[in-house]
């Protein structure tokens, strides 16, 4: 598989992912792409096995890759999948790589309202459509209209609407060999200024929300029914909870923060012990948002609940 993936256009060995993520933590790839056209992306996959591991990486916002690096093919998309677009008909076009802010952004230039929410989630339409993103009191499936699918099994690529996607609380019913390659978006006319002031408003508020300036990958746990995660994970005494070199974020207790010491390891590590210690106290099994790639070491936490967390 290495000698027919290598000589493949921009294929490399033994690549290191931590500057990819926003963790900054975790081992090398065996074989890393950035992908710039669907030409290229079928060239890809036609030099890798059906049978081999592929992982799609974005903005490495969502992903904790295992100290141990990540034994397969790493994808990133680039070139024209990072293109945004704003139709005179004011349809939002945005490709799989486009980061949300910007897809926020150049709605809002336009004088389009209804994607400001996008300002405050640092992933790519892509990731977005995938697990159906959300926050600010929207999400994904409110306003996505098309996404362009490839399937890399089959080679097929297809448009499919809004309605194929089974969107609930961050699910979509994608298969982990589909790739989403570009979407389409509503977007109400509205004065720009509104927009972008709304934006502001959302920056702010993650600034005095959330732990800026940290190395984490947002939001470690979905919200149960009705409750939010953090709000459990405050309630069960875990602000500050450390493990090795990472700990529950002071300020947003669904964010777990790491130091300069810190290891992948460590993530997982406190991930689950978060999840046993708040599923012990309040009978809720939390179930991770955050992605995990590669090799990890069991604790023997990750088994605690997880009937009850079905």
């Amino acid at each position: 598989m290495s000698d027919r993936l290598l000589s493949t256009r921009g294929v490399r060995s033994d690549v290191d992912l931590a500057p990819m993520t926003t963790y900054k933590l975790g081992g090398t790839a065996d074989w890393f792409v950035e992908v710039e056209d669907e030409e290229h992306l079928t060239d890809v996959f036609t030099s890798t096995p059906d049978s081999a591991d592929v992982l799609m990486l974005g903005r490495g916002s969502n992903l904790l890759i295992s100290d141990a690096g990540y034994r397969g093919l790493v994808i990133r998309l680039s070139g024209e999948f990072l293109q945004t677009s704003v139709e005179p008909d004011g349809v939002v076009r945005a490709g799989g790589a486009a980061p949300l802010p910007r897809v926020a952004r150049a709605a809002a230039e336009a004088g389009r309202c209804g994607l400001e929410f996008y300002a405050g989630i640092p992933g790519t339409v892509g990731g977005a459509v995938v697990m159906n993103a959300g926050g600010h009191g929207s999400d994904t499936a409110a306003h996505l209209l098309s996404a362009r699918i490839f399937d890399r099994i089959t080679g097929d690529r297809s448009e499919r609407s809004v309605g194929a996607f089974d969107f609930a609380y961050r699910h979509s019913n994608l298969a982990p060999g589909e790739i989403v390659l570009s979407a389409r978006f509503s977007a109400e006319p509205c004065e720009r200024a509104a927009a972008e002031e709304r934006i502001r408003e959302i920056t702010r508020w993650r600034k005095e929300h959330q732990p800026g300036g940290t190395f984490n990958a947002g939001s470690v746990f979905k919200n149960p029914p009705g409750d939010a995660a953090g709000r459990l994970i405050d309630e069960a005494g875990l602000k500050g909870y450390r493990s090795g070199g990472v700990s529950v974020s002071e300020m947003h207790a669904n964010f777990i923060v790491a130091d300069e010491h810190a290891t992948a390891q460590d993530v997982w590590n406190l991930v689950w012990a978060v999840r046993r210690r708040v599923g012990e106290s309040t009978g809720i099994w939390l179930v991770p948002e955050i992605q995990f790639a590669g090799p990890f070491e069991r604790t023997g936490d990750e088994l605690t609940g997880l009937e009850a967390a079905g």
